[in-house]
């Protein structure tokens, strides 16, 4: 008995990291994302930081750019998650889907809450601060700097299928069912 379910924890354990797209692939190292506004690993600046919540910033999403997406491409998501926020499941900061696979950046300012800097069809979620758009970094005073992971993910849809209350979470369920491919980069932020 016991064999059997280490044996069938073991096989879980193998689908599910299977189904997890990788960044830097073989089939997709070129594929990257990276911003003007900060360095990989760079400190985020004022005018990235939430609006609220102690914090006092710009509250405006970094511009960003990708290239060399895998063939079969039919759209991307972007998830911006802070894994250090002290929840038991980190913070979710924004979360586009249905981005065009013609688009290759967004502009700073996209992740405002009307969308009118997206491209057509962009779909934004929404975030744990409970809005829809870009909520910028805002970790706890006196926190260790808190990092910043911006996902970019290739998709095998034209458009997801979620409802238009959905949660992060399942938005982030569906974008990894659906991924052929990630690029990622990230910053960090401390008060």
């Amino acid at each position: 008995m016991m064999r059997t379910l280490v044996l069938t924890l073991a096989a879980c354990a193998t689908l599910a990291h299977a189904a997890e797209p990788t960044p830097a692939s073989a089939k997709d190292a070129a594929f990257t994302l990276t911003s003007a506004a900060f360095a990989p690993g760079g400190m985020l600046t004022n005018e990235q930081v939430y609006d609220g919540f102690g914090c006092t910033g710009g509250n405006v999403s970094p511009a960003l750019a990708w290239s060399d997406a895998p063939a079969g491409t039919k759209s991307f998501a972007l998830m911006v998650h802070d894994p250090d926020a002290p929840t038991g499941s980190g913070w979710w900061h924004w979360v586009v889907y249905n981005l065009p696979a013609s688009a290759h950046s967004l502009p700073a300012g996209a992740g405002s809450a009307d969308g009118k800097h997206l491209p057509a069809g962009a779909t934004q979620g929404r975030t744990d601060f409970g809005t829809i758009g870009y909520g910028g970094a805002c970790p706890p005073q006196g926190d260790k700097p808190h990092r910043y992971e911006f996902r970019l993910y290739a998709l095998k849809v034209g458009k997801l299928e979620v409802p238009a209350d959905a949660t992060a979470a399942l938005i982030g369920f569906m974008v990894r069912a659906n991924a052929i491919g990630m690029a990622e980069t990230h910053a960090i932020y401390g008060r």
